[in-house]
């Protein structure tokens, strides 16, 4: 077999066999095919796609490449999410208590941010103490105990996708609906889950720019689950503006705090009770959506989602006293206002402008060796549909930064305001299963 003849058969559009891209994978991952072979062969996908078989073998040859995590001796159904990528995005923070509290173990494991703001990791590490870093023994032992654990990604799970996505950066072939989904659904595997529900985020902040890309994304990873024997349902949901009103890390907490107590922003409480009823429904606690989400609404407002959260955090190391007093959370020195200089409705935010914005305040990593400020952020006044007048507040800037002159000028680009009211759009556009 070669690797040049492989290039070929791709080249012609024909489809690979399980063999020929274990070949490929394996072979550039171990470095005896060179970047310029497999260069070749990414952009042959790129142009001629591949079928549901080709992309779930890809998948499983990413999974083989590295470690497996093995949660065999976890009883019961483990429930895995994953989101696309959005701003604001505090939903995991939200849904591992909520779900926990059905009886659904979620073993979860989670990667740190590069770009916007922090990922869950870092966010959940803006709580004094909190670990990520847990022995096995201890993983399992939580999940099994209280029905929760989150801890970081190992270093060994699917080398060849890490390997594979950095030549993909610098060959322009990211934007790959197979290379895609084959990435996202190999770490998934690998970290053990039975069951997986992908929260697929389209809009101005999301990767998926438009329905049509979302939808095909997100078929494509359910075929993948269905392919390799992992339940999988993904939601499409509305990134066209940043998830309630919170962005950064500390601020993102303090919020994901509101929705467990019933005072939630209106999107992030649908979005994240879907995604719970979802993982609720693949884990065998309830037989309808229905049932599920009307359950999990009554458990945020009897109180016991806000004490799972206190005991996720307690297990993990961190002070449980920041449910109660979410001041002890890390704060930026300096708060900037940014103000409308029109009167009328919002009738679009330009969520990847306010992600841009929110990292220049030190709330993200430009590079992975970058720190992160867990007290900087931003705090949306005013979203799409609110009236706003000439002078308002349309922003609040956390930063220890004293110039914040370019964060501002994103802020004023990302938000457009019209004399009209604009048609609302759903928080959730449908499932896939």
């Amino acid at each position: 077999m070669r690797a040049v003849d492989i290039i070929e058969k791709k080249k012609k559009n024909n489809p690979l066999t399980k063999e020929e891209i274990d070949f490929m994978v394996q072979g550039y991952t171990q470095g005896q095919i060179p970047d310029y072979q497999m260069a070749a062969f990414l952009m042959t996908i790129y142009f001629n796609g591949m079928n549901y078989d080709e992309i779930a073998n890809m998948t499983e040859s990413f999974v083989n490449s590295g470690d497996s995590v093995d949660l065999s001796r976890i009883h019961g159904v483990k429930v895995d999410k994953h989101s696309t990528g959005g701003v604001g995005d505090k939903i995991s923070i939200i849904v591992i208590p909520l779900v926990a509290l059905c009886g659904v173990p979620v073993a979860k494991m989670s990667g740190r941010g590069l770009g916007h703001t922090g990922g869950t990791i870092d966010k959940l590490e803006s709580i004094e103490g909190f670990r990520v870093e847990l022995s096995p023994e201890e993983f399992i032992e939580n999940v099994n105990t209280y029905k929760m654990a989150i801890v970081g990604q190992t270093a060994n799970l699917t080398p060849a996708d890490k390997k594979i996505y950095a030549l993909r950066d610098v060959t322009a072939t990211i934007d790959s609906i197979p290379l895609i989904a084959s990435s996202i659904m190999s770490k998934k595997i690998a970290s053990g889950a039975d069951a997986i529900v992908l929260d697929v985020k389209v809009g101005s902040g999301a990767f998926m720019k438009n329905i049509d890309e979302a939808r095909e994304l997100a078929k494509t990873m359910v075929s993948i689950g269905k392919n390799l024997n992992r339940n999988t349902i993904a939601i499409i949901t509305n990134m066209d503006q940043p998830l309630g009103h919170e962005v950064g890390n500390s601020n993102e907490v303090k919020e994901a705090i509101k929705v467990l107590s019933g005072k939630g922003a209106k999107d992030e409480t649908e979005v994240a009770l879907t995604i719970a009823s979802y993982m609720c429904l693949l884990g065998g606690a309830f037989d309808d959506f229905e049932q599920a989400y009307k359950e999990l609404e009554t458990k945020i407002n009897s109180g016991l989602a806000l004490e799972k959260l206190k005991e996720l955090i307690l297990i993990q190391g961190g002070n449980p006293e920041v449910v109660d007093n979410p001041d002890l959370l890390p704060k930026a020195k300096n708060t900037f206002c940014v103000y409308s200089e029109v009167d009328g409705y919002v009738n679009k935010i330009d969520a990847e402008l306010i992600g841009i914005s929110a990292m220049l305040l030190g709330a993200g990593r430009k590079t992975k060796e970058d720190s992160i400020n867990y007290g900087a952020g931003i705090s949306l006044k005013k979203k799409i549909g609110d009236y706003v007048r000439k002078g308002e507040v349309l922003c609040e800037l956390h930063t220890d930064f004293d110039n914040v002159e370019e964060a501002t000028k994103k802020i004023n680009d990302a938000y457009t305001i019209k004399d009209e009211l604009p048609e609302p759009k759903p928080y959730v556009y449908e499932v896939i299963q």
